[in-house]
């Protein structure tokens, strides 16, 4: 378990610098980049969504929005009906920009995972999905700052 451990962490600290690479790439903020990763996968949010999602105050949550829509990442939507609810979306043609600079780490994990028979990608993937899980409800379990 303790190597399990270590190798989490270590791993934790290589996607961080990877992630922070990219994100200065694209002169993002890493806290940016977090944003836009959850907008790109659970979007359209509202920005309440996103702050609670991101664990963020909704007054930090709004600057990163105005950041992410001057550098043509996401668009405010408003709605047709109640004009006052605004939804974030992400933008698709930036997404290539993106999945480029992480390219790299998708052909590795590719050439990673053929070496793994279908049960044991299955028994991988069912591990990072729990502590993924386990991760998250720590979070939520932390006292508010």
């Amino acid at each position: 378990m303790v190597a399990v451990k270590e190798s989490l962490r270590e791993l934790r600290n290589q996607l961080s610098l990877l992630n922070h690479q990219v994100g200065a790439r694209l002169d993002l903020r890493d806290v940016d980049l977090d944003c836009l990763e959850l907008i790109a996968g659970h979007g359209p949010l509202s920005p309440s969504a996103l702050a609670r999602r991101a664990g963020l105050h909704p007054a930090t949550v709004t600057g990163i929005v105005d950041r992410l829509e001057r550098g043509g990442w996401v668009d405010r939507e408003r709605d047709s009906v109640d004009r006052r609810a605004v939804m974030v979306r992400a933008r698709r043609d930036r997404s290539a920009e993106l999945f480029g600079l992480y390219s790299g780490m998708n052909a590795s994990i590719d050439d990673i995972c053929a070496g793994y028979s279908e049960a044991e990608l299955e028994l991988v993937t069912d591990f990072l999905r729990r502590t993924s899980s386990a991760g998250g409800d720590a979070a939520q379990a932390l006292p508010t700052a």
